[in-house]
Formats: structure tokens, sequence, C-alpha cells
């Protein structure tokens, strides 16, 4: 039966009310219903992006493992001991007497050999191990390291030294360790024993080598890093360092036989040019290799290597014209050496314009320095280590002062303050204090093997040649 028209009207105006009083009731509760995903995706969202963010910085924080980087460094650690053997060698080999080649050549390989087990045993440890260091902080620890590192302890596969493997870092400086005590040996060429020459290089290395590399290269607190000695490659640490125990070594055992009066004449120029060239291309992994990654600071040191090295050859080789009224073969070798020399230093922040000058001045003081200087002063510094690494490391040194900042054609970001007046007395202050700390400990160190063993061979065994009277051979059967 259908209902009256008026009951339907009240009908349909009671359900419609009862809609809107329900939508406006429940409204609020189906908003917060819809927005509680929508809240609850967006904190989600949130934390994802933090996590992404909080990963990306770890990851920068984290060192990972580079192929190039690992690629360069293992090639420029084979560049770096084949500078040792046989560059140097051979290169020390041509200009002593034909009596002796033998001796320096087994004095530069048994180096290589001692330095090797040294550096592994504690030499890595005392110059790497940053325990108790903190940068602005001088203890003990600035000088030295600690034994965290003994037997390379803690250097695993995994382990790395910011994009290499720790162990192929370990391995590279493993070559400066061997070459910078080898350098020593051209200052008493032909004269020590050598059961001398073995303690004598085992001592100065853990006491003269070691803490160098530690007070110029292991970081905040060392005691040269926070003074902001520029010394990329090895100027103090390797070339004064090894360059005035080398005259300490030759005032200290004297004079060679006969020196001044007898022709002490290089006997083979040729074995000398072999090693120098190798020595030049070696150079490479020596300067380039110390970027420790191969990026732009690698390729800029390589470029100002070469550009120092060939100034200095050429300056040398000038000098030597004007001077002697003839150029000389041994002269332009000695002077591209001059130019590696002094330009370690300076390879990761100088330019092009300060490598010609570094070049340039390196070529002609060490002219100087082993011609003029060591007649005057009369030392008998056998080829020329003081007066080639040491006087050619000062100059690198100094210069570097000067050459790394931008306005002066450098790719150094000094820090802020910084001036060419005060980074070069910062400069001077590292060359100095490498020149006293190492003098007067290889003072101490030659004593205490005088005292042991002797240093020097008997008159009869230096006029027969150490050749014979210590290794019973020959360089020459013919």
């Amino acid at each position: 039966m259908k209902k009256p028209l008026a009951t339907s009207r009240v009908l349909t105006y009671l359900w419609s009310l009862a809609l809107v009083a329900f939508a406006i009731v429940a409204a609020p509760d189906m908003a917060h219903a819809q927005d509680a995903p929508a809240a609850e995706t967006m904190a989600a969202e949130a934390a994802s992006a933090q996590a992404v963010a909080t990963e990306a910085a770890a990851a920068e924080e984290t060192p990972t493992l580079d192929s190039g980087d690992t690629a360069w460094m293992l090639t420029s650690t084979v560049l770096v001991l084949f500078m040792t053997i046989p560059g140097l060698a051979l290169f020390y080999a041509g200009m002593v007497r034909s009596k002796n080649i033998l001796s320096v050549l087994m004095q530069c390989f048994a180096i290589t050999g001692l330095m090797t087990v040294l550096w592994t045993v504690y030499g890595y440890s005392l110059a790497f191990d940053t325990t108790g260091m903190e940068a602005g902080v001088t203890n003990l620890s600035s000088f030295i390291g600690g034994f965290a590192k003994v037997m390379l302890a803690g250097l695993t596969l995994d382990s790395l030294t910011g994009t290499i493997p720790e162990s192929v870092f370990a391995t590279f400086q493993m070559t400066f360790a061997i070459i910078t005590p080898a350098l020593i040996v051209g200052a008493f060429a032909e004269r020590m024993k050598f059961s001398a020459l073995l303690i004598f290089m085992a001592l100065w290395f853990t006491v003269c080598y070691a803490p160098m590399v530690h007070m110029v290269w292991s970081g905040d607190g060392a005691l040269m890093w926070d003074w902001g000695v520029l010394d990329f490659a090895g100027g103090t640490v390797v070339h004064i360092n090894a360059g005035i125990a080398g005259l300490v070594a030759a005032l200290m055992l004297g004079k060679r036989k006969g020196y001044g009066t007898v022709s002490m004449a290089p006997h083979n120029l040729g074995l000398t040019m072999i090693g120098g060239a190798i020595l030049w291309v070696g150079w490479f992994g020596f300067n380039a290799g110390s970027a420790v990654a191969a990026g732009s600071s690698a390729g800029m040191a390589m470029l100002v290597t070469q550009i120092c090295t060939g100034t200095a050859a050429l300056a040398w080789m000038f000098a030597e014209w004007i001077s002697h009224g003839k150029p000389s073969l041994l002269g332009i070798v000695s002077g591209a050496v001059a130019g590696l020399v002094g330009i370690t230093p300076a390879a990761g922040t100088v330019g092009p314009v300060g490598a010609l000058v570094i070049g340039i001045v390196a070529g002609v003081v060490c002219f100087l320095a082993s011609t003029k200087m060591k007649r005057a002063l009369g030392y008998d510094d056998s080829l020329d280590v003081f007066g080639v690494h040491c006087v050619g490391g000062i100059v690198g040194a100094i210069l570097t002062g000067i050459f790394a900042f931008p306005s002066m054609g450098g790719v150094w970001s000094p820090a802020e303050g910084a001036t060419i007046a005060s980074q070069l007395w910062v400069q001077t202050k590292g060359v100095l204090f490498t020149l006293v700390y190492t003098g007067i400990a290889t003072v101490i160190i030659l004593k205490i093997v005088d005292a042991l063993v002797g240093l020097r061979v008997n008159a009869e065994q230096e006029e027969v040649g150490l050749d014979l009277s210590l290794h019973d051979e020959r360089g020459y059967n013919l």
C-alpha cells in the first residue's frame, strides 16, 4: 500500500539529515584514516633519504680500493727499486776505479737486502705507526713511531692506505728506505770496510732515516708535518738526510790514499751514463708515485720532474763549459741527477715555471759545490754525494717555499695567512733541523762502528782494491 506523500517527504528529509550528520561526525576520522598512510609514507621516505645520506657519508669516509691507483703504485714501486739496482749501482760503479767496481755494486745490492729486512721487522712501524699522535701536540710520537706495526702487524689483504692496498704502500716506501742509505755509499767509496758498512747502515736507518720519515710524512702530530714543511717526495727525508751523512762519513774516514796527487778518474763513464739514465726514468716513480694515486697530482709531478731534470742537465753542462772550456758526459749526467734531486721536494706543489727555475739553480749551484767548493774545503767526497744530493736537496726545499704559491705558478693551496716569507722560514727550519739532527747522529753512529770493527780498510787493502781484498773477485778478467 502506497504511503501518503507527506510521510514520504518526511522520511526523505530525515534520511538526508542522518546522512549529513554522519558525514559531519565521520569525516574527520576518515580524513585521518586517509592521512595516516600518507604521513607514514613521508616518514618512511625521509628515513630512507637519511639512511642513503648516511651511507654516502660513510662511503666518503671509508676508503675503497681503486684499481687504477693500485696499478700506478705497483708500477712506481718497481721503478723506484730499479733506481737502486741497477741504476744507482751502475751510476756509482762507473765513477770509481776499476779495482773497486764490484765493491760498490756489492754495497748497493747488500743494502737492498738489509733494508728490506729491517723495514719489514720494525722500520715501517717506526715510520708510520701514528699511535699517540695529535695535531698540534709535540710529544715522543711526534719524532718516532711506535711498535704497533712491527713485523707488518695488521697488514692484511683488506687493509688500505688511501685507495691502494697497504701492502703496496708499504713496499713503495720500502724502496725509499733502500735507496736513501745506498746514496751515502758514494761519499766513502773505495775505503770503508764491508762489515763496518753493514753495521753503519743498520744503525743509520734506525736512528736517522725512520724518524725522519715519521716527522715529515706520518701526518697530524708529526713534528715537521705540523710545522707545515713541504716535502713531496723526499728533499729532507732522502737527499739532505743522506747528503749530510755522506759528508760526515767522508770527513771521519779521511781522504783516499793518494787523493789530490794520484789520478782517480772514473774508469767507465759508459756505465755511469747508463746508471744515470735509469735513475732519470725511475725517478718518475719516485716523484709521481709520491702522489699515491693515478691523478692530476701525479701528472703534474711527472711533468715538472722532466722539465727540471732536462734544465739542470743543460745548466751544469753550460756552467762546466764556461768554467773548464769543454762540456763533459760526467757533467751533464751529474746535472741531470742534480735536477732530479732539486725537484723532489717540490714535485707536488710547483708548476712548470718553478721547475725551470729550480733546474737552473740546482744545476749551477751543485756544479759549484761539487767542484770549486769541494776543492776549496779539501774534503774527499768520492762521488759528490754532498755536492749533488745535500746541496741539491737544500736548493729544492728552499725554492719550494717560493714557487709552490699560485702567484708564482705553483699548484699548492696555501693555508689562510700563509705568505712566501713565512713558508720560506718553514722550509729553512726543516732543512736546518735535518742537517743538525742527522749530522750529529751520524757522527755518534760512526764512532760506535769504529769502536766495534773499525771503519776503514788498511793501506794494503786500499792499494790492492776492495774487489780483491774484501770480496776476492775482479770486476774485469781480460
